[in-house]
């Protein structure tokens, strides 16, 4: 965007193993292809119509090299810098050798932050699985603990998405990270939070305690920016650590996201951890069942005959949305699988409603 370039690639692809990459097109005003555009590329390149220019009008390839610097300057903007590196942080950055392991120690450095770096060197060799769950992040919960850090923070391999370890150790779930980062924005600046169909209902009684309502789309980054950009969202993002903040840019940002939680931080003068125990809890299964060329429809009539209409939402799949819980089930954008993901108040009511889901999916499979 602010080269006034005609597109740009982004190399992504952390949902699916390290032999995997994803290709995702960007336009000239820096978002990413909205679904209709992505499928005219598709198109193109199936028919083989891409056109190639001749020898005297190839284009020119050069590096970038301010491109982190320029970066941190637009996310400094928006936090309270000065508060911040009075405050002395000491943060552990765990990469995972992805594409935060400059950037992000960087970033924190000059927010006055004692760094520990973790899988910080970018060789594309992944120290660890790329997606920032859980079951990923002991080593980092350890080194938390161990250098008795502040707060520790973890990247996908695009840097898109942070996940949280609190100064006790505690990995916290994805969803954890947008919900801070929507608390803070919203006593800040109270409007409109946009997300998707799969995150959390905490996030409902977050945006409840400031008066604000939640817009929910289909799964995907380009889905919740762009309905940001037209509703004029205050902030949104996803559940898997992906937050989107107007001000930097309209896309998913882990960096922008690390300096928006270290700027809570400092504003409370509380831990994280006792900002976790302070949120509403609920409890999630997200799981996936291998699903390749199955029809999908059939799944839908088995949910469409078990449950009420009203309690149906078929905007990105199927979400049944009942008193004490809800269940989503869609097949995957990235890999030949079908995804269920419930959540209730209780972990045994979540279980059991990935029971439900799972059991519909077995029988038309």
């Amino acid at each position: 965007e602010k080269l006034h370039a005609s597109g740009g690639i982004v190399i992504s692809g952390s949902h699916n193993p390290a032999e995997w990459n994803a290709l995702k097109f960007v336009r000239s005003d820096g978002l990413f292809l909205y679904p209709e555009e992505g499928k005219k590329v598709i198109q193109i390149y199936n028919k083989d119509m891409i056109k190639r220019a001749p020898w005297n009008h190839l284009g020119r390839i050069y590096q970038e090299n301010s491109a982190i610097e320029n970066h941190l300057d637009q996310v400094l903007k928006v936090v309270n810098e000065k508060k911040i590196r009075s405050k002395k942080f000491k943060v552990v950055i765990d990469a995972g050798n992805g594409a935060g392991a400059l950037i992000s120690p960087k970033l924190c450095r000059k927010l006055g932050c004692e760094v520990v770096s973790l899988n910080c060197e970018p060789n594309g060799i992944f120290a660890r699985p790329p997606e920032p769950i859980p079951s990923h992040l002991r080593q980092l919960s350890e080194i938390v603990k161990s250098t008795r850090a502040d707060i520790g923070f973890a990247h996908d391999a695009d840097a898109d998405r942070v996940a949280i370890v609190t100064d006790r150790g505690e990995i916290l779930p994805e969803d954890y990270t947008l919900l801070m980062a929507v608390k803070f924005s919203l006593g800040k600046k109270a409007g409109l939070v946009v997300t998707n169909l799969s995150t959390t209902q905490a996030l409902d009684d977050v945006a409840a305690e400031f008066n604000c309502a939640v817009k929910r789309t289909k799964i995907g980054d380009v889905h919740v920016s762009r309905c940001m950009k037209e509703e004029k969202a205050v902030i949104g993002g996803e559940g898997n650590g992906g937050v989107i903040i107007p001000e930097v840019h309209y896309a998913r940002d882990g960096i922008a996201a690390i300096a928006l939680l270290l700027d809570y931080l400092a504003d409370t003068n509380e831990p994280v951890s006792e900002l976790a125990n302070k949120l509403p809890h609920y409890y999630m299964v997200k799981e996936k069942q291998v699903f390749a060329g199955q029809d999908f429809s059939l799944i839908k009539n088995k949910l469409e005959e078990q449950f009420k209409p009203e309690s149906l939402d078929f905007l990105d799949g199927v979400k049944i949305t009942l008193e004490d819980g809800w269940i989503h089930i869609r097949p995957s954008g990235t890999e030949p699988v079908i995804r269920i993901i419930t959540e209730a108040k209780t972990k045994k009511r979540a279980e059991s409603l990935y029971q439900i889901g799972l059991e519909k999916i077995n029988e038309v499979a």
